[in-house]
């Protein structure tokens, strides 16, 4: 029984030197190098049209206020549209004004026409 106590394998020998500051632990084991991930495509940044165009968010404006509503009349968010986070609060505050004088439509005409059609 005392034999085997004695007796040391490869890899404890290997620890026991790195302890003691002989061989570097890293270098025995070296690791392959992994490849870098392939880039998808990245969409660049997009612009606030009221910063860059200097255009003046207006109720009364109507075409301008469509472009920011989608196809249900929700107001489209930032992340779609671009627009920094100033002038989408003042777009939002134009939209439901508009929206009060009814030069815009709160639903959508399919949704007014033939009701919500399930939930």
């Amino acid at each position: 029984m005392e034999e085997r106590n004695e007796i040391e394998t490869p890899a404890s020998e290997a620890v026991e030197a790195a302890a003691e500051g002989a061989i570097p632990a890293v270098a025995s084991q070296a690791a392959p190098a992994k490849a870098a991930p392939v880039r998808r495509y990245v969409q660049p940044p997009r612009l606030c049209y009221f910063c860059v165009e200097r255009v003046t968010i207006d109720y009364k404006n109507v075409d301008l206020l469509r472009r920011f509503v989608n196809e249900r009349a929700r107001i489209k968010p930032r992340r779609q549209t671009g627009t920094c986070a100033k002038h989408q609060r003042r777009l939002s505050v134009a939209i439901k004004r508009a929206r009060h004088l009814g030069l815009l439509p709160f639903t959508a005409e399919h949704v007014r026409k033939y009701g919500w059609g399930g939930v």
